[in-house]
């Protein structure tokens, strides 16, 4: 039981480097900012690295000390996106997002109680926010997509999630329980998610939850922008794009589930 124990401490702690390198690309890491962002004793992240190196997973430069993810990782990437990839199924909605706004518009996935993004593509408005890249992880319900996201989950999970303020040690005040509580209220009310600015002074988002076949929310459409772009008699319209493009994304997604068999074992 001991040793089991162990492996899967170990399998949990090569998952925490493997995300900690994700985050940063494309510009890669250093160890010291792996043992930061992980919580891990620098040579404990350093031989964890090294490990995930040496199985192909990662890379090192090391001309410059960073690590970067490896080939391996490409090569499995390529195996699952048959069955998990949804930038073919979104991509027309990311780009028409960004067409019809200006904005920037994006495509980000859950993971457990974070999201991440996974695609980008730039509007046609010259002064952007620079908050979300392909990569990049936020917990539910600090960005507009993990807020659309949250928000549509069961009101167990919600309050699993929740419970003892997670986010206020990192985020403040505004991502209190209480606070989130009301955002996932007035999000349910719209169908949409609003972030006024909470990330990054003046820049806001906004984004709707795409479901998969069994209704869960498990993906998001959203933009981001500066204040200007948000005002009030915007947000409606913008939200009503989102919500359109969100529902085509879930329709070719459970479409797409009904007609898949998985192999057999």
């Amino acid at each position: 039981m001991a040793q089991a124990l162990q492996g899967a401490q170990m399998i949990a702690r090569a998952g925490l480097v493997l995300r900690a390198v994700s985050a940063r690309m494309p510009d890669g890491v250093s160890t010291a900012d792996v043992a930061r962002d992980t919580a891990l004793a620098r040579p404990t992240a350093h031989r964890l690295l090294a490990s995930l190196a040496a199985e192909g997973f990662l890379d090192l430069d090391s001309a410059r000390g960073r690590w970067f993810l490896g080939p391996e990782l490409f090569l499995m990437g390529s195996l699952a996106a048959e069955r998990y990839d949804m930038t073919d199924l979104a991509r027309d909605s990311v780009e028409l997002l960004a067409r019809e706004t200006g904005e920037s518009a994006f495509l980000s996935a859950r993971r457990g109680y974070e999201t991440v993004c996974v695609t980008r593509v730039e509007g046609s408005f010259p002064v952007r926010s620079h908050v979300l890249y392909e990569g990049v992880r936020f917990p539910l319900g600090v960005a507009s997509a993990g807020l659309a996201i949250v928000s549509f989950l069961s009101p167990a999970e919600i309050d699993t999630y929740l419970a003892g303020d997670p986010l206020v040690e990192r985020w403040g005040e505004p991502h209190s329980a209480a606070a989130l509580r009301k955002r996932i209220a007035e999000t349910r009310s719209l169908g949409y998610a609003v972030n006024p600015a909470l990330i990054v002074e003046g820049s806001w988002g906004m984004g709707a939850a795409i479901f998969d076949d069994s209704g869960r929310p498990i993906w998001a459409l959203s933009l981001t922008g500066i204040e200007s772009r948000f005002a009030a008699h915007r947000r409606p319209q913008l939200g009503k794009l989102l919500l359109e493009q969100a529902h085509l994304v879930t329709r070719r997604l459970t479409t797409r589930a009904v007609s898949f068999t998985p192999p057999r074992r």
